[in-house]
C-alpha cells in the first residue's frame, strides 16, 4: 500500500512532469533548431528555472539524449512501426524520413550526439547502442520475412542488409544537414528499390 502510495503522489508527478519537459523540448527543438535550444530556453518552456530543469536530469547531455529517446518513442507511436505488414513498414519509415526533413533541429541534435556518443563515457553511448542494435534486428526479421517470399533479393543476409539500411540513413541525414535541397527519403525509397529481386529471382524458392 505504501508503495502504491508513492507512485501516486510525488514520483508520479516527478514522471509527469519530467515526460511534460521532453515533449516540449521536442516543439522547441524542432522550432528553434539545435542551436537555439539552450537548457535556457528549455527551462523556460515548462516555467523551471535552468537547475530545476536539471533536477530531473542527471545532465545536459542526459537531457537530449532523453529528448531523442521520446523523439524515437512519438515517431513509433505516429507510425505504426511495430506493425507486421512488410508494405506498411516500408511506407511508415520513409514517412518518418520525411518528417525529419520537417524539424532539422532534431536531426542536427541526432546528428551531433550520435558523434558524441561514441565516447564509451557518454550518457548518449548505451542510447545509441541499443537503438542501432534494435532498429537492425527489426529490420532484419522483416528483410528475412520479404526474402523467403522472394520480395528482397537473398543475394545477401539480411542481417547485413540491415546493417547497409542503416548506414544509408544515418548518411543521407549529413548529406542533407550539408545540402538541404537532397531529398532524403527519395534516396531511401531508391535503396529498397534496389533490394528487389531482378526478373526470375527468387523464383525457384517459392514453387517449392
Amino acid at each position: 500500500m505504501a508503495e502504491q502510495q508513492r507512485l501516486r503522489g510525488p514520483y508520479a508527478k516527478g514522471v509527469a512532469k519530467r515526460d511534460e519537459i521532453l515533449e516540449r523540448a521536442l516543439e522547441v527543438i524542432a522550432r528553434e533548431g539545435y542551436r537555439g535550444a539552450s537548457v535556457k530556453e528549455l527551462a523556460e518552456a515548462v516555467g523551471l528555472s535552468q537547475a530545476g530543469l536539471l533536477h530531473y536530469f542527471d545532465s545536459k547531455e542526459e537531457l537530449f539524449t532523453e529528448i531523442l529517446r521520446k523523439r524515437d518513442e512519438v515517431d513509433i507511436a505516429e507510425q505504426d512501426l511495430v506493425g507486421d505488414e512488410p508494405a506498411d513498414l516500408r511506407a511508415a519509415y520513409l514517412a518518418v524520413i520525411r518528417h525529419n526533413a520537417e524539424v532539422p533541429g532534431l536531426v542536427q541534435l541526432f546528428a551531433r550526439l550520435s558523434v558524441d556518443a561514441t565516447d564509451p563515457a557518454h550518457p548518449a553511448h548505451r542510447f545509441f547502442i541499443e537503438r542501432g542494435v534494435g532498429l537492425r534486428t527489426f529490420f532484419a526479421s522483416a528483410i528475412a520475412d520479404r526474402q523467403a517470399t522472394g520480395a528482397i533479393t537473398d543475394r545477401i543476409d539480411a542481417d547485413t542488409l540491415a546493417r547497409i539500411v542503416h548506414a544509408v540513413v544515418d548518411g543521407m541525414q549529413v548529406q542533407w544537414m550539408l545540402e538541404p535541397d537532397v531529398d532524403m527519403a527519395a534516396t531511401v525509397e531508391a535503396l529498397f528499390e534496389l533490394l528487389s529481386p531482378a526478373p526470375g529471382e527468387g523464383v525457384s524458392r517459392t514453387s517449392n
